[in-house]
């Protein structure tokens, strides 16, 4: 078996795991682990996806809230182990991959417009196919 067989076995085994459908532009919700001590806790961070990088195990998302009138980003692995789960709370529409743009903007002009207007919360979506 040569290396690049083996390097895409183990991608393999590591993307198994059954992703929800996000695109950028959508705002999710990331649950991540916390170990405190010797007690773990499970803390939500809710924001916009504005990037998507990397493909495979290396797929890293970039999720931007604001809290207190500042703007804070964060970076996850997309199939780490210290993330519980990932729900997607609202459809949005983009037409850029990269949504660094939002870093700029303030007030209103920060929004971005529903993908189906009228459709608020998004339950039943398809499964990404990665």
């Amino acid at each position: 078996m040569g290396t690049q067989q083996i390097i895409e076995s183990i991608n393999a085994e590591v993307v198994s795991r059954e992703l929800p459908r996000m695109d950028v532009g959508d705002t999710i919700n990331v649950h991540c682990r916390i170990v405190e001590g010797d007690k773990e806790r499970i803390q939500i961070f809710q924001g916009v996806l504005i990037a998507r990088k990397g493909r495979g195990a290396n797929e890293m998302i970039t999720v931007r809230r604001i809290v207190n009138d500042q703007g804070v980003e964060r970076v996850f692995p997309l199939y780490s182990p210290r993330i519980a789960n990932y729900e997607v709370v609202r459809r949005a529409d983009a037409r850029r991959s990269k949504l660094y743009f939002l870093r700029d903007r303030q007030g209103k002009s920060r929004r971005l417009r529903d993908r189906r207007r009228g459709i608020k919360h998004v339950k039943g979506l398809p499964i990404a196919q990665r």
